[in-house]
């Protein structure tokens, strides 16, 4: 009973072997997560807001939960606030695990595959070359719980796999699942990379508010509500985005004289060539980390 779950500060990639299929006890069981052992390679921001979350949601007991890092400072943190066993070898923290979680960058992921290589049971065979996977992307949010996170999972990932997928990813908040993996670099360009655009917003508005002349913690204050107060007031509404603009866009008032500026400026141009530009830059890392993949192999 051998799994693994892989996972990168700008994605993550769920992949169980075959040895994964559960027996129909386990089938019946209510957590997916019951009784697995997980191993976390790399211990940084996401792996931690993964952590947190499955134990938070008490998915599974600390005992079950290996993480590794190349600092004895962050281990010892890790260890200390979640009481996980935190090691130094990759490879003793994936030997015996049901699911690995390799939470390192695109860009490192081969050098761990390298290592871990014929440690995992047959799980991870050739880098990522089967075809059981589950491809996630996560974002910041997930932090506190509240993170968004788009997954696809191929033809070969059962339903039971595919529960044990859904509860670790949430874990960090909603979860989404897409239709072809394309669209998880989508994702990564318009949710993953969201939150860079949001706090870039708010930063802006704080500094029109000094200008104004408030101080800067007002500022901060007015910003940090109204941004949590529409979003929560769109969600709840229920309405087209547009609709809820109108309707607080009065002929010739505030609103309309700003949005006149903000169109003039051409911010949803703007907006656009970002999330374009944030989606051509995942595609140019994958084939990066996959180019070095295939020189790993050879």
């Amino acid at each position: 009973m051998a799994g693994a779950l892989t996972a990168t500060c700008s994605s993550i990639e769920i992949d169980q072997a075959d040895q994964l299929s559960a027996g129909p006890a386990e089938r019946a069981a209510s957590v997916p997560l019951q009784g697995k052992r997980l191993a976390f390679i790399g211990g940084g921001t996401m792996a931690e807001a993964m952590i947190r979350g499955l134990l938070d949601k008490h998915l599974v007991p600390p005992s079950h939960v290996f993480v590794t890092g190349p600092r004895r400072e962050r281990r010892a943190e890790l260890a200390k606030q979640f009481g996980v066993k935190a090691l130094a070898s990759n490879a003793d923290a994936a030997q015996g695990a049901h699911i690995v979680v390799l939470s390192v960058k695109p860009q490192v992921l081969p050098t761990v595959l390298r290592e871990l290589r014929g440690k995992l049971r047959a799980v991870l065979r050739e880098g990522l070359d089967h075809a059981t996977i589950v491809r996630a992307m996560p974002n910041t949010p997930a932090q506190i719980g509240m993170g968004i996170t788009a997954w696809c999972a191929t033809a070969s990932v059962e339903r039971d796999q595919r529960d044990r997928a859904k509860a670790i990813l949430g874990a960090l908040g909603e979860e989404i699942e897409v239709e072809e993996e394309g669209m998880v670099d989508m994702a990564t360009a318009l949710s993953g990379t969201g939150p860079t655009y949001v706090f870039l917003l708010m930063e802006a508005l704080v500094d029109a508010g000094v200008h104004l002349g408030f101080s800067r913690r007002v500022a901060e204050e007015l910003v940090l509500r109204t941004v949590e107060g529409s979003a929560a007031f769109a969600r709840r509404s229920g309405r087209h985005l547009a609709e809820l603009r109108n309707m607080v866009t009065s002929p010739g008032g505030t609103s309309a004289a700003a949005i006149y500026e903000l169109e003039k400026g051409a911010l949803r141009t703007v907006l656009s060539r970002a999330v374009y530009a944030a989606f051509v830059r995942t595609r140019e890392l994958g084939a990066e980390a996959q180019q070095k993949l295939q020189r790993t192999k050879q």
